[in-house]
């Protein structure tokens, strides 16, 4: 499978947010992590390439829950006009504009 050039929409919630913070700064170089009203809640916007959606969503919430195992991710990975969305570990379908 070819790589393809997905853009990354997600929030990422975790009692240990300054060390989740960095994880995604080293996993996914160029994004922006910015903080939400919740002080346990960030918000990330990236660019990032691979061969599907669950792979890489699988990929990061592995790393994050190497820092934090009950760290959540609600994701959403589009390429293509084609949003997968995410939540943790479970897909939630497919979503077309």
């Amino acid at each position: 499978m070819t790589d393809r050039q997905y853009s990354l929409r997600a929030r990422v919630s975790s009692e240990h947010l300054e060390a989740v913070r960095t994880v995604l700064l080293r996993e996914l170089p160029g994004a922006s992590v910015e903080a939400t009203e919740d002080p346990k809640e960030c918000r990330v916007a990236a660019e990032v390439r691979g061969g599907s959606a669950r792979d890489l969503n699988r990929a990061l919430l592995t790393a994050l829950r190497r820092v934090e195992k009950r760290t959540r991710l609600r994701a959403e990975w589009t390429f293509d006009g084609v949003t997968e969305r995410f939540f943790d570990y479970v897909p939630k379908g497919p979503r077309t504009p």
